[in-house]
């Protein structure tokens, strides 16, 4: 026997044109899930979907049920897409997914609305450097997007952020 411990095979995803998988794993249930330097790929019944990392609202690992979670950035009012897979061997899967999606971020600031609660203003981009900067609103749990006040306190931080980093 060999003192070298094989690794299974990585499984096969098509992706776009110019990328690579860098790390990938398959769950007991046959979904694909796979990462490359500029997007998370999942594979469900042969359908493939890609998500670019600047794309992903957040990622996790359960390790007391072997669950991998990840949520993509949605829209304020309309559900948000998530991928769910049991995953026994994530192999470098995991390090990747959290090295990418740290990467995508350029500047997260906390505006607190009422002492308690608040929003997240977020600066993301492609990894790559490819394309600009993408803002977005998080709402801490029972914060109104839509009141006024809270509009304007958004809109504030925003204008504060570009200034920050040098952007109109």
């Amino acid at each position: 026997m060999s003192p070298f411990r094989r690794r299974p095979p990585s499984p096969a995803v098509a992706v776009a044109a110019g990328e690579r998988v860098l790390a990938a794993a398959t769950s007991a249930e046959g979904t694909v899930l796979a990462g490359t330097r500029d997007a998370f790929y999942v594979v469900v019944d042969g359908e493939t979907r890609r998500v670019p990392w600047e794309q992903v609202e957040a990622a996790g690992w359960d390790r007391d049920t072997d669950t991998f979670r990840l949520s993509e950035v949605g829209t304020w009012g309309e559900e948000r897409p998530v991928h769910t897979a049991r995953l026994e061997e994530p192999g470098r899967l995991l390090e990747l997914v959290h090295e990418r999606v740290t990467a995508s971020v350029v500047l997260q600031r906390h505006v607190g609305v009422d002492g308690r609660r608040g929003l997240r203003v977020i600066a993301r981009r492609a990894p790559s450097g490819d394309g600009g900067v993408q803002w977005v609103y998080e709402y801490d749990e029972g914060v109104d997007p839509d009141d006024p006040a809270v509009r304007a306190l958004a809109r504030q931080a925003l204008d504060g952020m570009r200034r920050d980093v040098g952007l109109p």
